[in-house]
């Protein structure tokens, strides 16, 4: 097996992080293991293991942004799948120290988790019962970030005050605001990241309702620097509504929401 490690933080950190190589098939960990480590995948690609009745399912392909190995970090349990390179692959290896560290810095880092975690229970249930064979997993894919359709965009848009950039809202009754990650994968509805030359904005920042005639802003768990109507915090959580003309803010950029 081919593993070449690469310290990745300061030499001075009591809890490092590193990254290591593996080539095509070799295995990272095996179901049953004790774990105290959790991995993102930086380059490459690795497929999550789990034996059912005596054989293996593939449950799930991860590539660049991803995670796992998290469980055990959590829990100090050992692990439940056998993860295995089907690339030759970069991971940076985490302890749990350092994990509670970066969450304690980045509650976002959290956030994005929960959030992936969510959505990888969803779409490992539907592999498992096409396993099996059940009636059920004729049900549709759940869509992910990463192959979730662009939304044809509407009418109603934002129009960033200083430099009179047009951000236009989705067609349908939600808009997503943010900036676009390539590492996960994260592509909002309304990307501010060419107004946003500080970064004060979230990945997930805040989404935009439309009910009938009527537009609400709410802001997203997680976010950073706040969003704002009219000069007012919007509260986490609760939908705030705004009209044509008025003033939109998240975080350090500025926006003039029009209806028409």
């Amino acid at each position: 097996m081919v593993k070449t490690v690469f310290k990745t933080t300061k030499p001075k950190s009591s809890n490092p992080s590193f990254s290591v190589e593996f080539a095509v098939d070799d295995v990272v960990f095996e179901e049953g293991d004790l774990g105290t480590e959790m991995y993102i995948v930086q380059e490459g690609k690795v497929a999550i293991l789990k034996r059912y009745k005596g054989r293996e399912q593939q449950l799930a392909v991860l590539g660049q942004g991803d995670f796992f190995g998290e469980m055990s970090v959590l829990e100090d349990l050992p692990r439940t799948a056998t993860v295995r390179a089907v690339s030759p692959c970069r991971l940076l290896e985490i302890n749990g120290s350092t994990f509670d560290q970066m969450l304690r810095r980045n509650p976002e880092i959290a956030v994005r988790m929960m959030r992936k975690l969510s959505r990888r229970l969803r779409e490992t249930d539907m592999r498992l019962r096409e396993a099996l064979g059940s009636e059920e997993s004729q049900a549709p894919e759940m869509p992910t970030s990463d192959n979730q359709p662009r939304r044809t965009a509407g009418t109603e848009k934002l129009v960033h005050d200083s430099s009179s950039i047009e951000f236009f809202l989705a067609a349908g009754e939600e808009t997503s605001v943010g900036r676009r990650d390539p590492v996960t994968g994260i592509n909002p509805d309304i990307d501010l990241t060419p107004a946003d030359s500080q970064r004060s904005i979230s990945r997930r920042h805040a989404k935009i309702f439309r009910r009938d005639e009527r537009f609400y802003v709410r802001e997203e768990i997680g976010t950073m620097n706040g969003t704002f109507v009219n000069g007012e915090r919007v509260e986490t959580g609760l939908p705030v509504e705004f009209k044509d003309g008025d003033e939109v803010r998240f975080g350090l950029i500025k926006t003039i929401f029009h209806a028409t």
